[in-house]
């Protein structure tokens, strides 16, 4: 197990899974990612939203306007929920539904200006969050994150 002084240790790795550096980077890289969220969620407050409205919106302002059928498919729930998460947000003045100009039967979910500076303002409370957390860190550890990020950044596209 690895110590993080400001909570328990990380849990080791699941016993289903078979030992090897990939797994246990695996195991610490899920751990950090989980605390650090939690921690970056706690200056979501002055967005106003819960999470999946954030999360949402978050996919409309930095990936332009999509269907509700891409947006269920991105937030991994089903279109009749995707439907009132979109409806709560447009009520809210943040999204609005308009046709497609390539395919007049398609609706997409577009970002308000309003919605724009919601996200960014709690964006910016996040990123604000995490620079605090890494406040101290020493320039060669900034690097190796930076790095890692990257390296993450890679692998999910």
């Amino acid at each position: 197990m690895v110590n993080d002084s400001a909570q328990a240790p990380f849990p080791a790795r699941p016993a289903d899974l078979p030992p090897g550096d990939l797994r246990e980077t695996a195991n610490l890289l899920h751990s950090a990612a989980v605390r650090l969220l939690r921690r970056a969620r706690i200056a979501d407050v002055g967005m106003d939203l819960d999470g999946p409205r954030a999360s949402l919106l978050s996919v409309v302002v930095f990936g332009g306007p999509q269907s509700v059928t891409r947006l269920a498919a991105i937030e991994q729930v089903t279109p009749p929920a995707i439907t009132k998460l979109v409806t709560a947000l447009e009520a809210d003045g943040l999204v609005t539904r308009e046709r497609s100009p390539d395919d007049r039967r398609m609706v997409l979910v577009t970002a308000t200006a309003a919605g724009v500076k919601v996200l960014e303002r709690g964006r910016s409370a996040r990123v604000g969050a995490i620079a605090d957390l890494l406040d101290g860190a020493s320039a060669q550890d900034l690097v190796t994150l930076r790095a890692a990020a990257g390296i993450i950044a890679r692998h999910l596209r």
